[in-house]
């Protein structure tokens, strides 16, 4: 709409961008002849299918299939097009083998439930064994990021102007596939708006840095990790934390049967610059321990403790939830009453309203795609992998997170900093990615 209004772009000339991208994904990456199907719905997300078919033919091997006769006076005009040259329109798409499909039922405006013919459509695309690519989003995927019923699963989307939430939920990552932006017609900071949502990728990460020779241990801050009933989860925070820049860690605890690295004390030390609480703590704790104004990083069991409701007005915290947690926080809050189910649809609005009522927190919500947010501001990390899904990968999280606190990072740059570290760090892991676990992610901290 922008640039039709502002730029005054026509529906062919963005039409003509979309399809290029898509042909110069196909061109680079797959031998002239492979085969091709392109299926294609009635709106302009079709019309841009047709007019790719019209740009790949007699370099490829074309197949058209319109689930529906084109609707808008642009796509009729495209099917005219790209039929003068001799495609042919298939009658369906079963029993058929190719080597790319291309998805161009649907786009970002869909708005219904599928009826059963678009699903089953679909159902049939995904079940080729082929390349895939779709146009803007996988059909099936709704303009909030939702599937009702079935979505096409793509390896690759290429996405049309400017990149959406909608690619990012939870739900979408395992049928986005890697994700393009294609730019249509004219540049990317002229096509986007101002936004208030922050894609993070690799090239964000900014280690910890010793860049002065007079320095000691206290230069770089003292983290102190409060242990509870499961120690183990506190002890794995602690030696994060210790490989990533803190240059002391006490656990707090009676304990002494404790790593030789780890200093333990029952009291907060007073040299203390950052707390990291509940990973493993259980319901029985020393709630005086929190009668602090330090920095406090809350995990795991302290999230389902009305106890958080004293420090939720506070500046410098940090809450890192998984969607159970996250669920349990908005009740206790007074928020909402949902299920994970529901919170999972819904990521960007639930962190949003929490947000709202908080807006010093910091909230890091665990995901396939991490969510940060502090007020209005939210930051959206894809680099998570299922690689991470083992135990103590959250403590680790944690651990690096605090580290950052208690070496004088804001909350905020912090809890971006850890994520990018523990996500980046699983993915250069080399063994196979069933078989992560703490040390091996500990390892590659160590050697980001």
């Amino acid at each position: 709409k922008k640039c039709y209004d502002k730029y005054f772009l026509s529906e062919d000339i963005l039409m003509e961008h979309a399809a290029l991208a898509m042909y110069n994904h196909i061109q680079d990456n797959f031998k002239n002849n492979s085969s091709v199907l392109i299926v294609c719905g009635s709106g302009n997300n079709a019309a841009d299918g047709i007019v790719l078919a019209r740009l790949l033919y007699k370099k490829f091997n074309i197949k058209l299939y319109l689930e529906t006769e084109p609707k808008s006076p642009i796509a009729i005009l495209q099917k005219k097009r790209t039929l003068s040259l001799g495609v042919e329109l298939l009658n369906d798409i079963k029993n058929t083998t190719y080597d790319i499909v291309v998805d161009c039922l649907f786009g970002t405006g869909l708005n219904r439930v599928l009826d059963t013919k678009s699903s089953n459509i679909i159902e049939i695309m995904n079940d080729i064994k082929a390349y895939k690519i779709a146009c803007d989003i996988p059909s099936g995927i709704n303009k909030h990021g939702q599937i009702h019923s079935t979505a096409f699963k793509a390896n690759t989307t290429i996405t049309m102007g400017a990149l959406k939430k909608s690619l990012y939920t939870d739900v979408a990552k395992d049928f986005v596939g890697d994700i393009i932006k294609a730019d249509l017609g004219i540049q990317r900071d002229l096509y986007e708006n101002k936004s208030n949502c922050f894609l993070l990728e690799h090239s964000d990460l900014n280690l910890p840095k010793r860049e002065n020779k007079n320095t000691n241990k206290g230069t770089f801050g003292h983290l102190s990790v409060i242990l509870g009933n499961k120690k183990g989860a506190g002890l794995i925070s602690c030696n994060t934390a210790l490989y990533f820049g803190v240059g002391l860690v006490t656990a707090i605890t009676k304990d002494e049967n404790l790593p030789y690295s780890i200093m333990y004390s029952p009291t907060i030390p007073s040299k203390t610059t950052s707390i990291a609480i509940g990973m493993g703590l259980g319901e029985n704790f020393d709630k005086t321990i929190l009668d602090t104004n330090l920095p406090i990083l809350f995990d795991a069991d302290i999230l389902y403790n009305k106890i958080i409701l004293e420090h939720l007005h506070k500046n410098n915290i940090v809450l890192t939830p998984h969607p159970k947690e996250f669920c349990a926080l908005l009740k206790l809050c007074q928020i909402d009453d949902i299920d994970i189910q529901t919170l999972q649809n819904n990521r960007f609005l639930y962190l949003d309203k929490f947000c709202t009522k908080y807006p010093n927190v910091v909230v890091l919500l665990k995901g396939a795609n991490t969510l940060i947010q502090q007020n209005k501001t939210i930051y959206i990390n894809p680099l998570g992998t299922s690689n991470l899904s083992f135990g103590g990968s959250g403590d680790i999280l944690a651990g690096l997170i605090s580290s950052l606190i208690a070496q004088g990072y804001s909350s905020i740059d912090a809890s971006i900093q850890g994520t990018l570290a523990h996500t980046i760090s699983a993915l250069n892991f080399k063994g196979n990615d069933y078989s992560l676990n703490v040390n091996d992610l500990i390892e590659q901290i160590k050697i980001l």
